[in-house]
């Protein structure tokens, strides 16, 4: 049962697998003598061993990240225990807040500069339309990560993932037990999304939620824009960016986000529940990538080793998410199966949009969500 249900992949994903991107991995940075050229190598090989991409790190001395919030999938933790590992690494932390788009702008302004970001973590949507910003690279743990899960060179590749919930302040509603639960009107001013869904991956999923659960497949999202239309007519719809602060404050009392970060509210507020609608769920992953023009090329590489590793594999379990290694990690004995236990039930029947799916939504939502939402 673990096995079975630990990752996102044993449900059918089929995101990177579809995407039709190619590239070359390996070659001459790959030589494997020590003396990599950082910015050009594409695994571990062309530093020969993790000890040599730590000193070539450790050289550096810093390490650009944005848009990383603290509390989002246990974050916080994960940046600490990097820090504490390497000590010698100052991890300079950028707008914590910013969407995905939003990290694109930051690396496109910041171009050529020592404070442009070395890494990014980003949504599948943004991610299929900058690819000519990332550098490939295959972490050591590389075939550990489901096929399905990754740009096959490693422009970008799936980390930690879940499905699309609505968490709600119990003291204040009762369990949600379909959209139209969310049209009436004892939830007047009370539904937010996290973030706009033309930039941020996980407003873009609300969308996709509301589309699958609306009747509507992922070949075309306008039943879910149609539905928050209808919310905000209903007076419903709160435009706020969601944080654990709105949410202990009851600003944004009943929230479209996914399940780990809406359960990561209830340490703040005991009141906080979260639910998966039943019937179809919507599933996702986030995706790391580097910056091809990273100024701290070895520090971003071996940031991506982290990320992959047991350690911080089970650290995004620890905040509720479900790490992208899960299976062989379950397999090989190490994964923390007492955090998974945790984990909300996930819903039988799951979908994630393709390449195409996510491409077309995207152009859909851009021309429509403003006017829809108002």
């Amino acid at each position: 049962m673990l096995k079975k249900q630990l990752t996102l992949a044993a449900v059918g994903l089929s995101t990177a697998v579809a995407l039709g991107l190619t590239g070359c991995a390996g070659g001459s940075a790959d030589a494997g003598d020590g003396k990599a050229d950082a910015a050009t190598a594409t695994s571990l090989a062309a530093f020969g061993d993790l000890a040599a991409l730590e000193e070539a790190a450790k050289a550096e001395g810093q390490l650009n990240v944005i848009a990383l919030p603290r509390d989002w999938a246990n974050y916080g933790e994960v940046l600490d225990a990097f820090a504490a590992k390497y000590p010698e690494i100052t991890i300079n932390e950028a707008s914590p807040d910013a969407s995905s788009a939003e990290e694109i702008q930051a690396a496109e302004t910041n171009e050529g500069l020592d404070t442009a970001p070395d890494v990014f973590d980003i949504g599948l949507t943004v991610a299929l339309q900058n690819t000519d910003l990332f550098a490939p690279y295959q972490v050591a743990t590389w075939d550990e990560i489901p096929a399905e899960l990754k740009e096959p060179s490693g422009l970008f590749v799936g980390d930690y993932g879940g499905y699309m919930s609505i968490g709600y302040d119990s003291s204040k509603f009762e369990a949600p037990e379909s959209l139209d639960d969310l049209l009436g009107a004892d939830y007047k001013g009370s539904v937010a999304i996290n973030g706009d869904p033309t930039q941020a991956g996980a407003a873009f999923a609300a969308v996709g939620l509301a589309t699958v659960q609306s009747d509507g497949t992922l070949d075309d999202f306008e039943p879910g824009i149609d539905f928050f239309s209808k919310l905000n007519a209903a007076g419903n719809l709160l435009k706020v960016d969601v944080t654990t602060a709105t949410v202990t404050s009851g600003e944004t009392p009943v929230v479209f986000d996914w399940d780990y970060l809406n359960a990561s509210h209830r340490d703040a507020n005991p009141n906080w529940e979260v639910v998966i609608l039943p019937g179809t769920g919507y599933a996702g992953y986030y995706n790391q990538a580097i910056n091809a023009d990273a100024p701290h090329p070895a520090a971003a590489r071996l940031w991506q080793e982290f990320l992959y590793s047991d350690e911080a594999q089970n650290l995004w379990l620890k905040g509720g998410a479900r790490p992208v290694r899960a299976d062989a990690m379950a397999e090989a004995g190490t994964i923390d199966e007492d955090l998974f236990e945790k984990l909300p039930a996930a819903p039988e029947d799951t979908v994630v949009p393709t390449e195409e799916q996510s491409t077309n939504a995207g152009t859909l939502l851009g021309e429509k969500w403003a006017a829809a939402v108002g």
